[in-house]
């Protein structure tokens, strides 16, 4: 089989394949567990009016919603996980259909808990409760009656159709053209192969690709602004159901994050933009052109370093760079390396991109597109950092705590990204090599914190304008996209219109404000990683300690507890002022 054209599913080898045998050996279990996970919805209905009877009943509701949302767990993210092995495999689609089908019918089902709850005297409550209620209190002005939740919840399914409807175009029905590769090649364009072409030093390809890529979603724009505009208008129905006072309080409230903590982060990367203009003035002089173009940001701009890095290597490369970590931590690591935790390669019909997952009864799954480049080994360390997160808390919590917030997840992630950085860093001594690397690393920042935090702006300003009942269009959305790269890049760069589509091919725009945890999660990563470099005592302990901790308390209060306050803006502006000072640095070695 030529290179050049993405194997089938069933043409991958199997080591190289996760293990969802491990959640289903068989699917008859799993339509054992449908039956199952139905009998137990239908029985919520019978704690309706008793939960304030006394602490046995309340206490065996809430367990019963947990048995039923565990077992409602393990089917959705099996079934979903198989569809994104082949997002053109019926089957799977359809199974993938049934279990959202069922999560719908069980949020209906038990939505009258959280009113009923809230009938029940506040102290007498907190003497019932096993976990902190404190959640269910703070939110009680949000909490509709039973009858408005359960109407909020059979709505459910319908509001889930943007993202749904997104999900088909950009994984199953796009299609991109084939492009020339530098030895002129005919090459068909993938998502996962987008960011290796404009790695390319051909500034032909760059281009080409670039153009190819934005083209192939501006056939669809209107198609994918109705959606986007759509879940806009989803997030702005809920935010006034629930009277809060815009869709971001609403998205940050279930975290208890102030609407401050996302306007600080924005406020204080826009007063550092000026060493993002520095860096791309840097990049300009490199690469020794006339004209920097959107297409030539990617490209590594350091001469005479070409890392082609198997997967098995990048293995041991990660290995190594997390041992600050602990014995322990690589202990448990290696075993997912080699157990069925991670699918590794590209295939025809595979969900695009990386992410961790899994439920609580089986190990944690890490699925990848693999491409033989340093990305994709920095990707590597990225994804077992969520599932390492995932299997400490899962061990250490039981299940209704174990599941750790989003705003957290991103922590130990960039964490391993970092202590990678390092580790590069201090091996490879060559003048060249480390300006490589730094050049990465910058690269990195750029994508986790300047780029996350416009595309948080982005969404600042599209979700307030439908929240304040201001119509969009395709061409706004395009229009505001534009100049905010106008702003985030300079004056030291062209910035191309194709660009103005880019808002249009961003999956995290469906689970709405959530791309800004990135970049607060790369300053808190930051602090937690310069401790355990710096041998601070205990800091490797504390890290162990938070990634244990699950859902067991507020996320700004775990990280205090890890050691470092994101409430403030001082973790995200000391991480600019570091990456200030590698633009200097690398200014120095190029």
């Amino acid at each position: 089989m030529s290179k050049n054209i993405l194997p089938k599913r069933d043409e991958i080898d199997d080591r190289f394949k996760w293990r969802l045998e491990d959640i289903y050996p068989t699917e008859d279990r799993w339509e054992e567990d449908f039956k199952a996970a139905k009998s137990s919805i239908s029985k919520i209905e019978d704690y309706r009016g008793k939960l304030g009877l006394g602490g046995s009943e309340f206490l065996e509701a809430i367990n019963h919603y947990h048995d039923t949302q565990r077992i409602l767990e393990r089917l959705y993210i099996y079934a979903r996980m198989r569809r994104d092995e082949d997002n053109s495999n019926s089957k799977y689609q359809a199974l993938s259909d049934r279990a959202q089908s069922l999560l719908i019918e069980f949020a209906s089902a038990s939505s009258y808990l959280v009113p009923e709850i809230l009938t029940i005297d506040e102290d007498m409550l907190k003497k019932w409760a096993k976990e902190d209620s404190g959640f269910i209190l703070r939110e009680k002005d949000h909490v509709l009656s039973p009858e408005e939740e359960q109407i909020l919840a059979m709505a459910g399914e319908v509001c889930d159709a943007p993202a749904q409807i997104f999900s088909m175009i950009n994984d199953a029905d796009i299609k991109f053209p084939h492009i020339k590769n530098e030895e002129g090649e005919e090459v068909e364009l993938t998502k996962g192969r987008y960011i290796s072409f404009l790695e390319s030093k051909d500034r032909r390809v760059r281009k080409d690709a670039f153009k190819a890529l934005y083209d192939t979603y501006a056939k669809q724009k209107n198609t994918l602004a109705a959606t986007f505009i759509y879940n806009l208008k989803k997030d702005a129905f809920i935010t006034r159901t629930r009277k809060y006072n815009s869709s971001l309080e609403a998205a940050l409230s279930g975290d208890n994050v102030a609407v401050e903590v996302y306007d600080n982060l924005i406020n204080t990367v826009e007063d550092n933009l000026e060493p993002m203009y520095r860096y791309i003035d840097l990049r300009k002089r490199a690469l020794d052109i006339g004209e920097l173009h959107m297409y030539d940001i990617y490209v590594p701009f350091v001469e005479d370093v070409d890392m082609k890095i198997p997967y098995d290597e990048a293995k041991d490369i990660v290995a190594k760079a997390l041992e600050p970590l602990g014995k322990e931590y690589i202990e448990i690591l290696k075993k997912g390396f080699e157990s069925g935790w991670i699918d590794v390669y590209e295939n025809v019909g595979k969900t695009s991109g990386a992410y961790s997952w899994g439920c609580y009864d089986a190990h944690p799954y890490v699925l990848m597109n693999y491409q033989d480049n340093l990305d994709s080994v920095f990707t590597l360390a990225h994804e077992m950092g969520h599932a390492m997160h995932t299997y400490h808390s899962n061990k250490n919590q039981p299940y209704p705590l174990a599941s750790y917030r989003i705003f957290v997840a991103e922590v130990a992630s960039t964490l391993n990204e970092i202590l990678l950085t390092h580790y590069l860093l201090d091996t490879i001594g060559d003048k060249t090599s480390r300006a490589y690397i730094i050049n990465h690393y910058l690269e990195g920042f750029k994508g986790t914190v300047y780029r996350q935090t416009m595309f948080a702006e982005f969404e600042r300003i599209v979700h307030n304008k439908t929240i304040e009942g201001i119509p969009l269009t395709c061409q706004d959305l395009c229009s505001i996209y534009y100049e905010l790269n106008k702003k985030y890049f300079g004056d030291n760069i062209v910035i191309d219109r194709e660009i103005e589509m880019e808002w249009a091919r961003i999956p995290h725009f469906y689970r709405s404000f959530y791309v800004y945890k990135y970049a607060i999660g790369f300053s808190a990563a930051s602090a937690l990683a310069k401790a355990i470099l710096d041998g601070k005592k205990g800091a490797v302990e504390r890290y162990i300690e938070f990634l244990s901790s699950g859902g067991s308390d507020y996320p700004v209060n775990q990280l205090k507890k890890a050691g470092v306050d994101v409430s403030t803006p001082k973790p995200i502006a000391e991480a600019l002022n570091i990456f200030s000072k590698l633009v200097d640095e690398l200014d120095s070695l190029i």
